[in-house]
This record gives C-alpha cells, structure tokens and sequence, in this order.
C-alpha cells in the first residue's frame, strides 16, 4: 500500500477529457472537447449566436446606428417602420420625440451587456471568494458569511436593489455595484457546500501532507473544481441582470436619459401603446431575445458541464 506521502495531489477539471498530455495540451482538449459538445446542442448554439450578436452590436454601435441616439426630430415624431424622414429612412420607425428606434437600440445594448457582465463578474469573484473562505476554513469565518448570506437572502432581490439604488442615487456605476452586492450570495452557499466535499478528497490531503500552502491548495485543488458550478450560475445570472437592469431603467432607478437603454425606451412608449406600438414592442423583443438567448446557453452549459452528461 502506497503511503501517503508517495500520492501526488492531482488538478481535477470540471470536466475530463482523458488522459493529460501536459498543461497546455490539455487545456486546449478541454476546450475543443466543450466546444464539440456545445456544437452538438442546437438550443445552446442559437443561444451562443444570440450572445455574440448583441456583444458585437454593442461594441460596434458607432459604426452600426444609422443615425445618432438622442438627436431629435419633433417633425417626425411617431413614423411607423419604414417610413423616411427628412434625414433619411427609419427602419424601425420613431418614437415621440422622433429619435431614430433603431439607433437607440443599438446603442441601448451597449447598456445591458456592461451592467449584465460586470455585475455578474463581480459578483461571481466575491461570492466564489467567500465561499471558499466558508467552506475551507470553517469556524467562526464560515459562521459569519453564512449568517450575512441568510439575512440578505431574508430581502427579496429587486426590493433590495431599488432601496439601494434609490439612496445611491440611479447611475450606471451604482447599478453594477448594487447588483454584484445582492448577487453574490448565490455564488457563495454552493461553493461553500462544493468546497466541504472536496476539502477531505484524497488529493487535497495529499497536497497537505506534501507541505502545500493553504492558498496554494485553494487556488490550484479546490478553486478549479467549483468553476463548472459558478460558469452554469453565472450564465444564468446575466439574463438575470439584464432583465433587472431593464426593469429598473423602466421604474425610473436606472441610468437616466438621455442615454438611450432598453429599459427607459419601454418607459417612454408605455403612452403611446394604442397608437404606435413599435415605440414599445421592438425595445421588448430585444429584452426577450437576449435573455432567452443568454438563458439557452445557460443551459447547455449546465448540461455540457455536468461530469454524469451523456453524449
């Protein structure tokens, strides 16, 4: 029988591709192995395309918006689809101050994709931070993070979130930071109970014995197989935080025009719903297209990461 100081700690992967073939080898057969996987879903691939296409609007909206995003034309307030103006044609038509719907859209993704992935990043870093903190070191550390995350978890997300922003004051700053602050907990309490089953595994008492650091074992034995968990969490977050930031533009706590976001166009053609539908329904169908695209990938993610998935 081996002895344990002969056991080499190992770096388990969220998800096994065979045998490795050295660091970077392996890295790149991890990746290849998800992206074959993914390639088989059909639901997570329109998801992934849905994804890129408003990251890619967002990034290149200069270059993509016909027109500018605030500039107005009362002359031609309220045009249907199609109809032209005297600066040119609107595909999308105008809303009541006669800025350009599709100019505003493209320029109001830009909105959703830096409050939906930053807040989610932070949040993730913090919540996974002190989720290992927990689960690892116990005591009175892991006492003290689980009671905050049961008495934040106690206040309902949006209500929590608006009280926050309301004293902060709306502003795309504040935002991030508001929802990284309520989001983190969801992170937190699955890291903790993945990092309890994993502290007593054979390869991180082994990386013990051999005289590893306690950072050293977080960040090499235990960080890399709690990410499928946060990666699936995540995803879903986005979506999350993209309708939250959409629903909070609407109720006025948002970034405030004349910055033109998803959330605050539905605001301003609530009015006109009777007799220019489009102010409002093609502002709603970009909120449900990205989030159910978001939401597709999530969940060929979870899928695909699951280590009992068969394919």
């Amino acid at each position: 029988m081996v002895g344990l100081e002969h056991m080499e700690p190992r770096e388990a992967r969220p998800v096994s591709v065979g045998p490795r073939r050295g660091g970077g080898d392996s890295r790149i057969a991890s990746l290849r192995t998800l992206a074959q996987r993914l390639a088989r879903r059909k639901l997570p691939l329109l998801g992934l395309l849905i994804l890129l296409v408003v990251v890619a609007t967002a990034i290149f909206a200069p270059n993509l918006a016909p027109y500018s995003p605030t500039k107005q034309d009362l002359i031609a307030r309220l045009l249907p689809p199609g109809s032209h103006s005297q600066i040119g044609l609107h595909l999308l038509g105008t809303d009541a101050l006669g800025r350009d719907i599709l100019s505003r859209l493209i320029f109001g993704s830009r909105v959703s994709i830096v409050v939906g992935f930053s807040s989610v990043l932070v949040g993730a870093l913090l919540g996974t931070s002190m989720g290992l903190v927990a689960g690892y070191i116990g005591g009175l550390w892991e006492d003290l993070i689980m009671r905050l995350v049961d008495l934040q978890l106690v206040f309902p997300f949006v209500v929590l979130a608006l009280v926050v922003v309301a004293l902060l004051g709306p502003n795309l700053t504040n935002l991030i930071i508001v929802f990284a602050l309520t989001s983190w907990p969801i992170y937190a309490r699955p890291v903790r109970a993945e990092v309890l089953s994993l502290k007593e595994r054979d390869f991180v008492v082994a990386a013990r014995a051999i005289g590893s650091s306690h950072p050293a074992i977080l960040l090499r034995h235990i960080l890399p197989n709690t990410l499928a968990q946060v990666i699936v969490i995540a995803s879903f977050q986005v979506a999350q935080m993209v309708l939250l930031e959409s629903a909070m533009s609407f109720l006025g706590f948002g970034v405030q025009p004349p910055t033109p976001t998803w959330g605050n166009m539905l605001a301003d053609g609530r009015t006109y719903i009777p007799i220019a539908g489009w102010v409002t329904i093609f502002p709603g169908l970009a909120i449900m297209i990205t989030a159910a695209g978001i939401n597709f990938l999530g969940d060929g993610l979870r899928d695909i990461l699951d280590p009992k998935a068969e394919f």
